[in-house]
């Protein structure tokens, strides 16, 4: 079975009896936590590892989450090492995350820009994309700034990518001109 599946499944369980209890905020807030502490290299490569077994698993994660998660997120984490498939956790938290995202209606956009946005030009943004009916209406921006794009911003969200750079358009115009040959005028 794929990561992807086994991944989902195990989300989609998780989000399920969260939601029926009333805790699906707090679970998948712990999850998000998860995730991203399970990108850190020293975790990563434990949860991995297949020399170290699923006891001293728990103990290092026991060590790291308890008191900073609830005990649902807590009781699914040995549950998971139970069924040994701990190589399987950040991917399941980021999942979860995904899987909240959608029931919630939560467009994650990506605004890199030349400078700064300030938030009236992100709401502008904002506005824009909701009235397009390309994102769903709750969204989350992802701001950075990369000073090589010269002015304007690229945006992402899910699949698509929406260039208004200077750069872009600087580069669509070396294509263009590389591509005929002119003539010089007299």
């Amino acid at each position: 079975m794929s990561s992807y599946r086994i991944a989902s499944r195990y989300a989609k369980s998780l989000i399920d009896l969260a939601g029926e209890q009333g805790k699906l905020d707090r679970v998948v807030e712990d999850m998000a936590f998860f995730a991203e502490v399970s990108k850190l290299k020293d975790v990563a490569l434990l949860l991995k590892s297949p020399i170290i077994n699923s006891d001293k698993k728990g103990k290092v994660l026991d060590a790291i989450f308890t008191g900073k998660v609830d005990p649902m997120t807590h009781s699914f984490i040995e549950i998971i090492l139970r069924k040994g498939r701990e190589a399987y956790l950040g991917e399941i938290a980021e999942e979860v995350v995904n899987q909240y995202r959608v029931i919630k209606g939560i467009s994650i956009v990506e605004v890199v820009s030349a400078e700064a946005l300030s938030a009236e030009a992100l709401e502008s943004i904002r506005k824009k994309l909701v009235d397009s009916k390309l994102t769903h209406g709750n969204i989350q921006f992802k701001t950075s700034v990369d000073a090589n794009l010269i002015g304007g911003f690229v945006i992402s969200f899910e699949d698509k990518l929406y260039d208004a750079s200077v750069k872009h358009q600087l580069d669509l115009l070396r294509k263009e001109f590389s591509s005929k040959d002119y003539q010089a005028a007299i």
